[in-house]
């Protein structure tokens, strides 16, 4: 956890369920994509999937392209939730960034791309 980033109870100590209010933050994702972009087998996805609907973060609909499968969004208090932490870690990591010029952080940037991108599992959900 990074110094002074208070996360609200309903996502303390669960970094996958933050991992998954991550990715939904700008698209609807198939329960077994995200299983697999996370590397969590699917029954357990589903559990963390249920915890965070019953908290109200995360909705479930049928997919339209597939209609057995089942996709997964962020509801309003989930979208609310999510860019409130992101402001959160802006916050928390601007003091350490905000000595950089352009060139530099363009630099970080390119330095943490691969690193970031090695950390997410395969997938239709993988940054390309």
């Amino acid at each position: 956890m990074l110094p002074g980033l208070e996360v609200d109870a309903p996502a303390q100590g669960d970094l996958t369920q933050l991992r998954v209010l991550g990715i939904l933050r700008d698209r609807r994702a198939r329960v077994t994509d995200l299983a697999m972009f996370l590397g969590v087998d699917k029954s357990s996805m589903s559990g963390l999937i249920d915890r965070a609907e019953r908290r109200g973060l995360i909705g479930r609909d049928k997919n339209p392209d597939d209609r057995r499968a089942l996709d997964v969004f962020l509801t309003p208090a989930g979208l609310e939730l999510t860019e409130r932490l992101y402001a959160q870690v802006r916050t928390t990591m601007e003091p350490a960034t905000e000595r950089l010029d352009a060139d530099q952080l363009r630099t970080l940037a390119t330095l943490l791309e691969p690193i970031l991108i090695a950390s997410a599992g395969p997938g239709p959900l993988r940054p390309r």
